[in-house]
């Protein structure tokens, strides 16, 4: 579901100086630009529940605490064309308003405009969840959408 739904919004990218990072309600995609010919034995890569260790050809590119905690099992890594590595890690708090303000703890923070566009995309995504029938991806929200947006579950039905 994730999938179609970033594919038709679009992805709110947050520029780092190794390559960049994003994010949906379940998961935290990380892009790393290597030297072109990097090969699979020149990665070191370790993904924990709280933190991520990257070494390319021996030079640490990413290491630290994670900002929140991710489902170990489900985490993965790829090298492709021999010039980018892609992270995929799989949220354990999957909630519209877990968005994360950064990768790491105290690094690679997203600026007040884009940490306020991806808390705009995952309370759509929320509303598209919420509401298959309806297609979110080009809507503009405005208002209530900290935390992932209003809460109505206190409202009668």
């Amino acid at each position: 579901m994730s999938v179609h739904f970033d594919e038709r919004s679009g992805v709110v990218l947050c520029q780092t100086p190794w390559g960049c990072w994003s994010q949906t309600m379940e998961e935290i995609f990380i892009e790393v630009n290597v030297p072109e010919g990097t090969t699979s034995k020149e990665i070191q890569c370790k993904l924990g529940s709280r933190d991520v260790s990257l070494i390319v050809k021996g030079k640490d590119v990413l290491k630290g605490k994670l900002f929140d905690s991710t489902i170990t099992d489900e985490a993965t890594w790829t090298l492709e064309d021999r010039k980018l590595i892609r992270i995929v890690l799989t949220k354990t708090n999957r909630d519209a308003g877990n968005c994360w303000s950064s990768l790491l703890e105290g690094e690679y923070s997203a600026d007040p405009w884009i940490q306020d566009e991806m808390q705009k995309k995952l309370t759509l995504e929320r509303f598209q969840r919420e509401n298959p029938g309806f297609d979110f991806s080009g809507a503009e929200i405005s208002g209530n959408y900290s935390k992932g947006g209003p809460d109505f579950s206190n409202l009668q039905k």
